[in-house]
């Protein structure tokens, strides 16, 4: 008895409650950070999302020369395809900054395009997805080419553009 004794008054003495409320405080908090920790993800169930979202990020393959409407086929709807974007008619392989460029990223819309006129206009205007920068500005063209030095630096560039009549005047 004079453990019990001894520790009521260690409570009383350093808290100024009694033992009844200091361990009703102590139960209220164990439920609370209980409750509170079930509100988040369980670290075992994060790892089995982040395990079921994620992609397989493959080494950049060269496709060469394709055409823009084949280019379409790489703006990041198909997981097992890469995401590739093209300036001045250079393709790079942009997969690994798939947050920025692929389905719902913030540029997905220049994913599996020549975006040269939108990027030198700095525009996300559809109609300013193209390849074409004939009336631009010094200015712009000086911008344009600042995205070309930056994805060549960060990107492995694994193709170029040919135009439809160029592909179609080879096979024939």
């Amino acid at each position: 008895m004079t453990l019990w004794a001894s520790l009521t008054e260690s409570i009383f003495h350093y808290t100024g409650l009694s033992p009844a409320a200091f361990f009703t405080i102590l139960a209220i908090m164990f439920v609370t950070y209980k409750i509170v920790c079930g509100m988040f993800v369980a670290a075992g169930d994060y790892v089995e999302v982040k395990r079921a979202n994620e992609y397989v990020v493959r080494e950049p393959v060269q496709i060469g020369d394709v055409t823009e409407e084949d280019l379409k086929a790489y703006d990041g709807k198909d997981p097992n395809k890469p995401l590739l974007m093209a300036i001045k008619g250079q393709i790079y392989d942009v997969s690994r900054s798939r947050m920025f460029y692929g389905p719902g990223g913030p540029y997905a819309l220049f994913a599996g395009r020549d975006a040269s006129r939108a990027l030198a206009l700095m525009s996300f205007d559809p109609k300013d997805l193209t390849g074409n920068i004939d009336g631009l500005s010094d200015a712009e063209l000086e911008v344009l080419q600042d995205w070309e030095y930056k994805f060549r630096e960060k990107y492995v560039q694994v193709g170029q553009l040919v135009s439809h009549q160029t592909t179609s005047e080879a096979s024939e």
